[in-house]
């Protein structure tokens, strides 16, 4: 299996996208804004291309591990990685993962499954972590579900998009 640049570059993007819908005023935008303490002019300003671009930089690295994650495939590839010839694709476990991927390559390759396991990585990593950080800053619950809230549903959209591209 090959990282997927394309896929991957177009997965980075829904963070950007979401984060408009979500923080916008089409949903938290108020709530969001109360819970930081921000009005409409503190928001003004700021270098934009910058904040927009590195954030889609470091979504370009979280899509990158999120395959990882939400495709089995890449679980029995990195155990085989380490034996004799497998990265010169030579060898008996290359082989062996050639056979793997063409009798399983599809297994378990759906937007819902994706979705799923990038939904548990937002439940399970993100909302800790986020809670854990509130909890010390002083943070409401409901700051924490307005961010996790977000963070879930970008994962498990990401999770579905990485999921189901072909590679």
């Amino acid at each position: 299996m090959e990282f997927n640049f394309l896929t991957t570059a177009i997965a980075a993007l829904i963070p950007l996208i979401m984060g408009f819908i979500w923080y916008g005023p089409m949903l938290f935008q108020k709530a969001w804004m109360n819970e930081m303490g921000f009005t409409e002019e503190s928001l003004k300003g700021g270098n934009m291309a910058l904040i927009f671009g590195l954030s889609y930089v470091l979504s370009f690295l979280m899509a990158g591990l999120l395959q990882t994650l939400v495709i089995h495939q890449f679980g029995v590839q990195s155990v085989l990685m380490g034996e004799p010839g497998f990265t010169e694709g030579t060898g008996e476990a290359f082989t062996y993962f050639q056979n793997f991927l063409a009798t399983y390559g599809d297994r378990f390759r759906t937007f819902g499954h994706g979705a799923l396991h990038g939904a548990m990585v937002g439940l399970l990593i993100g909302l800790p972590i986020m809670g854990t950080n509130a909890m010390f800053e002083r943070k409401t619950l409901k700051y924490v579900l307005i961010n996790a809230g977000y963070w879930t549903v970008t994962l498990a959209l990401m999770g579905g998009v990485l999921c189901q591209s072909a590679f």
